[in-house]
């Protein structure tokens, strides 16, 4: 049996729950093709009920663990074919005595982070298009990088994801729907006022915060706000078990966001974003410690502002709302021009080419 035909067995690593997103993707391009068998590794957390849903929705053979040294164990005892890694991994070296390894990112955001994921070197990472390709080429001449496109955008692509019945999620189906999704640091949801819903009474609200601002401590201040705009009738909140963002991508007519990699998805759709340029800032972040900021961002933060609108203060939102839902194809060229740099190519087949690089390179 050559490496064409042999059935792999594929872990994912899923140290958080907004990885899977761009995990299932792939698993179900796999199961497809009835290319091999997986595994998901879940780590255990405040949010276990809401994965063991997950795990039965989605039918997913699955262990949980409790830290990256039980997930090494299991990766040792396993000797899969595969381990698909999100963010860096502290044993990697241990885990390529018996696997080769993976690292899918899961957003296309501009923060510099982006790449220094890719300091410790898996066997692979899939890349979302040629630019970014050659960057990592540049930064890392000894890795091995694969530009194969944007898989977590594959089920809107091919129409395997609808988006929401607003009429179920108590919206109005004849209004205009907007999706604010910032970031939890940097982020712009400080700057909102208590009554931010009730002067976008004219459209409905999905709301999408990242996961962190959801679920750790430090951003209370944060879920106080969300909570409250929350109860206005025109609003849905995202729950935690609204783990991902690609329904949301596919229900709304505007995106509201700031530096997100949500903003950058929405736009490689060729749908209109405004970007908020006014953040709440640490204070180790501002005055002379604004380098903080701009080294948290990406070399290209400046230019990919140009595939967006910029409301450089709260007040010229509900102006700048009106006039890209009026005009929907303003930045329409800038948009389609970015969408390749950003996202790769933007064909549905992105977890195909991933799997069929995974078969073809299986040891």
């Amino acid at each position: 049996m050559n490496n064409l035909t042999r059935l792999m067995h594929i872990i994912f690593d899923v140290r958080h729950l907004y990885y899977l997103p761009q995990y299932l993707p792939v698993y179900h391009t796999l199961l497809k093709q009835r290319a091999g068998k997986a595994s998901f590794v879940f780590y255990r957390g405040i949010h276990d009920s809401i994965i063991e849903q997950i795990i039965e929705q989605e039918q997913l053979t699955f262990i949980w663990v409790d830290n990256e040294q039980q997930a090494t164990q299991f990766y040792l005892k396993q000797k899969a074919s595969w381990v698909f890694f999100a963010n860096s991994f502290p044993f990697l070296d241990q885990v390529h005595q018996v696997s080769q390894s993976v690292q899918l990112g899961h957003g296309i955001g501009p923060k510099a982070s982006y790449y220094t994921k890719s300091d410790t070197a898996t066997s692979v990472r899939f890349v979302e298009g040629q630019y970014r390709t050659n960057r990592f080429n540049q930064m890392y001449p000894n890795d091995t990088f694969v530009d194969v496109g944007f898989c977590k955008l594959d089920p809107i692509i091919n129409n395997e994801t609808q988006g929401f019945d607003l009429a179920n999620i108590g919206l109005d189906i004849n209004k205009p729907t907007l999706l604010y999704a910032p970031t939890f640091y940097p982020s712009s949801i400080e700057c909102f006022p208590a009554n931010f819903p009730a002067q976008f009474s004219q459209y409905n609200i999905l709301i999408k915060p990242h996961y962190f601002s959801l679920s750790k401590e430090k951003y209370k201040k944060q879920r106080l706000l969300l909570e409250l705009w929350q109860k206005f009738d025109n609003v849905y909140l995202a729950k935690v078990t609204d783990y991902s963002l690609v329904p949301f991508l596919a229900s709304a007519d505007l995106m509201i966001s700031d530096a997100s990699s949500a903003l950058f998805e929405f736009a490689a759709l060729n749908k209109p974003v405004i970007w908020c340029d006014f953040l709440k800032l640490r204070w180790s972040y501002r005055g002379i410690f604004s380098y903080r900021f701009k080294k948290r961002m990406d070399q290209d933060y400046g230019e990919y502002a140009e595939i967006a609108v910029h409301a450089k203060k709260y007040s010229q939102l509900q102006a700048l709302v009106e006039q890209q839902i009026n005009q929907p194809k303003q930045l329409e060229e800038t948009r389609l021009a970015f969408a390749e740099k950003l996202a790769g190519k933007l064909d549905g087949k992105a977890s195909e080419r991933i799997v069929s690089y995974l078969q073809q390179h299986a040891s």
